[in-house]
């Protein structure tokens, strides 16, 4: 009979994380790091009392707000590759209810984080207990049930030996490169302290092998046949090369056959920026480069993408009438998109595959001046943005839509800096292992453009769900992944005030990350978007409500960005000119306690798009002649888009 050991369920799942491992290439590791918290009456007595008690290795971090906190959770296993993890623990109710947002942008990037939310009791016995929703057609419904449509894996913890079957299949999909996610596992408050009698062997060494599994030789000789009928082929970067570790793989593919290649958001830096084969950013938020070889290109080879719409262009951007596409991806499912020819299995492991293939039959592709030319017109156009000046006729890169604001701003804030003027000398100024961390609002186009990595895997965006408040949360995160390395997270005024709650948690960690806040007084993304399509500024600009017109069309309002960071505890500085940012980088490095830097930059000096279209909802009934001008000119581009 097999030994026990007396435990509560709080107590047998901190034992059971702390002996996970995982392994990958021959090296072996503890796969869960620690766990970010905030206790309330749902968890601190049963999960609280057992990290207490005894947490083992497990770091306990405290968290500001649960969305805040699970964000930086997320983002240490985006920047360990997916190879170790944070969990991440509420209260039941509005507690639950907040990490509902980081489980759905971890599940859109792919991305492995452990939710442990409190949840109402198992027995019902006291109901409706604090915080709890009752759903009158169904008393088994909690506030954690939403968690199911955003989540990998979902359990409920009903009984103490559920456990046991719900942990070992939270590390199945935890570990699973090509189907990993957010992980739930609901706890009931009056469950987290019953206690049970485990078998010994629940809490053996685990060691999750990530194993690099090798795609199907049929799959492999698809695949270089197709490659072999073709001329002018790009490849596109995603996230997976990073992941499966196949940055130098990629190069010397793209290198032997003289391939060009684009990046996605999660891909870029798997290979640094000036590589004479890299177009850079590639779709919506793309360069003129990549666009432009992209429309050309009879053959898109896409590695470890999704291909979502801002890497397609809503399916446009690949105009070539004979264009084919291949995938390599470690994902059936991610695999069989835009109708492609499928290579599934480790990116590293395909792209050898392939091209020991190639070279057999000494495959080269057709380009001639192409590569150099197109790289050559980018690099003209960021020389132009990077030194964009705000002057006399300064016309926006965003123009005719705000244009009256821009002295508005000016005389309220003293600032004439320009978004890409400020982001060229940050390109200057940042060390090169330095990381980039963003995810929402015009930034991450223009990064995408714009940011050139100088090391492998320094740029960490955040744009499968495009979340704002990601930025400040995941800074923490990473730099708890890769502490000797400077941490800077690019974001907009409304990504701060939509949530910035981890900046006092990094100080109180004495975990040092430098926030740079582009601030314009605007939700300025939106407001290009809306504009593109016809309609006014609405709703996007910060601005007073008019007592004579009753709407927020009064003046902007100003917020001292750098005042509220230092009431934290932070180092800040504010920013108007060039000089002064310069000083404020410089003095930050020197600083041992995170800083932030408050820019005041003009509205509408964001980058526009180059060569690439993306499908809005816009109204095809309105007032406004423009809206339904606009909404014409989606129908046609439509038309000549892919239609799945």
């Amino acid at each position: 009979m097999a030994k026990t050991v007396r435990l509560t369920v709080a107590q047998a799942l901190v034992k059971f994380l702390n002996n996970q491992y995982v392994e990958f290439d021959g090296q072996e590791y503890r796969f869960v790091k620690g766990i970010f918290t905030i206790f309330g009456h749902g968890n601190v007595v049963g999960l609280g009392q057992a990290l207490e008690e005894d947490p083992g290795h497990l770091v306990v971090h405290q968290g500001r707000n649960e969305q805040g906190m699970a964000h930086a959770a997320m983002a240490y296993g985006k920047q360990k590759h997916r190879k170790q993890i944070y969990a991440a623990t509420s209260s039941v109710g509005p507690g639950a209810a907040n990490m509902v947002t980081t489980a759905a942008t971890a599940t859109a990037n792919n991305i492995p984080v452990l939710l442990l939310p409190g949840d109402t009791f198992a027995t019902r016995q006291p109901d409706p207990v604090l915080q709890q929703v009752e759903q009158t057609h169904n008393l088994t419904i909690s506030t954690n049930d939403a968690f199911r449509a955003v989540s990998k894996y979902w359990d409920r913890v009903s009984r103490p030996e559920q456990l046991m079957t719900a942990m070992i299949n939270a590390m199945r999909v935890l570990t699973d490169q090509g189907d990993t996610g957010a992980v739930t596992i609901c706890l009931p408050q009056d469950v987290q302290g019953e206690a049970y009698d485990y078998p010994e062997y629940f809490f053996k060494k685990r060691v999750h092998r990530i194993e690099r599994r090798p795609a199907a030789m049929e799959a492999i000789a698809h695949g270089v046949d197709l490659i072999k009928t073709k001329k002018k082929p790009i490849v596109v970067c995603g996230g997976g090369v990073r992941y499966s570790e196949a940055s130098e793989s990629l190069k010397l593919f793209c290198e032997k056959f003289n391939i060009p290649f684009g990046e996605t958001q999660a891909g870029k830096s798997a290979i640094e920026w000036n590589h004479e084969l890299n177009l850079g950013g590639i779709g919506v938020t793309g360069t003129l480069a990549a666009n432009l070889i992209a429309k050309e290109a009879d053959l898109v080879i896409g590695v470890g993408t999704r291909f979502t719409d801002f890497t397609t262009g809503s399916k446009s951007l690949f105009e070539n009438e004979n264009v084919h596409v291949l995938t390599i991806n470690v994902s059936d499912f991610h695999g069989q998109k835009l109708d492609a020819t499928k290579v599934v299995g480790d990116a590293k492991l395909a792209l050898d595959a392939i091209r020991e293939e190639l070279e057999k039959v000494d495959y080269k592709s057709a380009y001639g001046n192409e590569i150099k030319e197109a790289k050559s017109k980018w690099d003209e156009e960021v020389e132009r943005l990077f030194n964009c000046e705000y002057e006399e006729g300064f016309e926006p890169e965003n123009p005719g839509h705000l244009d009256h604001v821009l002295e508005e701003f000016y005389k309220q804030t003293g600032s004439c800096l320009t978004q890409t003027q400020v982001i060229g000398e940050l390109d200057k100024l940042l060390d090169k292992d330095a990381i980039v961390v963003g995810a929402a609002g015009s930034l991450p186009g223009d990064l995408q453009r714009l940011w050139r990595p100088k090391s492998p895997n320094t740029y960490h965006m955040e744009y499968g769900y495009s979340c704002m408040g990601y930025e400040v949360s995941a800074a923490l995160g990473a730099k708890i992944a890769q502490p000797e390395r400077e941490v800077y997270a690019f974001l907009g005024d409304g990504s701060y005030m939509m949530l910035h709650s981890e900046l006092p948690t990094s100080i109180q960690e004495k975990k040092k990350i430098n926030i740079i806040l582009f601030d314009n007084m605007t939700f300025g993304c939106i407001n290009n978007l809306q504009m593109y399509q016809g309609m006014g500024s609405f709703g996007t600009e910060f601005r007073f409500r008019n007592e004579e017109t009753g709407k927020l069309d009064g003046g902007l309002v100003p917020v001292d960005f750098a005042m509220n960071a230092a009431s934290y505890g932070a180092k800040t500085y504010k920013v108007k000119t060039l000089e002064e940012l310069g000083f404020a980088i410089e003095d930050s490095k020197k600083q041992s306690v995170s800083t932030l830097i408050d820019v005041k930059v003009l509205p509408k000096t964001m980058t526009h798009g180059y060569e690439s279209w993306w499908r809005v909802g816009t109204a095809q009934v309105a007032k406004k002649s423009q809206v339904e001008k606009a909404a014409e000119s989606i129908k046609e581009e439509v038309s000549k888009a892919r239609q799945y």
